[in-house]
């Protein structure tokens, strides 16, 4: 089960920006393809209703970016100052972090509570009783999307499953770290799937790789050889 909990992030927001690049691109073509003079086609396009499309990327862009928070603090790739935590001694640094990483906890479980109850009143609990055939009481039935007209509960929703997981990350990672003493580190610059070249010891980098410029040649500095740094 954790297994399958340590890839969620990532098969989620993969699913998620392929859906709206997909949905997009559709979108965009339809509208242009719409105003082009073309008999049978232009009447088949007029025909489709894309007016959703936009709604429906912007909530998937909101999930994306909630669960994009959450594989952040699991994969270490988010900004942080840590000049003066780093200065500390090893004892220290480490009591700092921890509290830091509990705080993160602390704050995105307010954050998940307060939106699982904004939630529950938008509309959610009634949902929930309607479903299991209970009396709904005087709940409120809540709002829907403009254009979808979904329950705007279902799109809320991505504040408290985010949130949460988001605590269930920073905990993890603090229970990693104190297991190990190590943090999750990303670097920036590396591409996956790209293995970067390890060039030997004695390599020249000032060599070009053509026919125009010698190749394996030693380029001595300025005062290797003779006096004076005459060469």
């Amino acid at each position: 089960m954790l297994k399958v909990l340590d890839h969620l992030e990532e098969w989620l927001i993969t699913f998620l920006m392929g859906a709206a690049t997909l949905i997009i691109f559709v979108s965009v073509v339809h509208r242009y393809g719409s105003g082009l003079s073309i008999p049978g086609v232009q009447d088949w396009l007029l025909s489709l209703n894309l007016g959703w499309a936009q709604e429906l990327t912007i909530i998937m862009f909101v999930w994306m970016a909630k669960f994009g928070a959450a594989y952040g603090v699991r994969t270490g790739i988010h900004v942080g100052v840590d000049v003066l935590i780093n200065r500390l001694s090893d004892a220290n640094r480490a009591k700092f972090v921890v509290i830091g990483l509990g705080a993160g906890a602390l704050f995105t479980g307010i954050v998940g509570t307060l939106g699982l109850t904004f939630v529950l009143e938008n509309g959610a609990h009634y949902q929930f009783l309607t479903w299991f055939g209970m009396d709904t009481g005087d709940l409120y039935e809540g709002p829907t999307t403009p254009d979808l007209e979904w329950p705007t509960w279902i799109v809320y929703s991505a504040i408290p499953l985010g949130s949460y997981l988001m605590c269930f990350r920073f905990l993890q990672v603090m229970v990693a770290f104190i297991r190990t003493g190590e943090l999750p580190t990303h670097d920036h610059g590396h591409v996956e799937g790209i293995d970067e070249e390890n060039l030997p010891v004695d390599a020249n980098y000032l060599d070009m790789d053509d026919n125009l410029h010698p190749h394996d040649l030693t380029h001595k500095q300025m005062g290797e050889n003779g006096k004076g740094g005459k060469q």
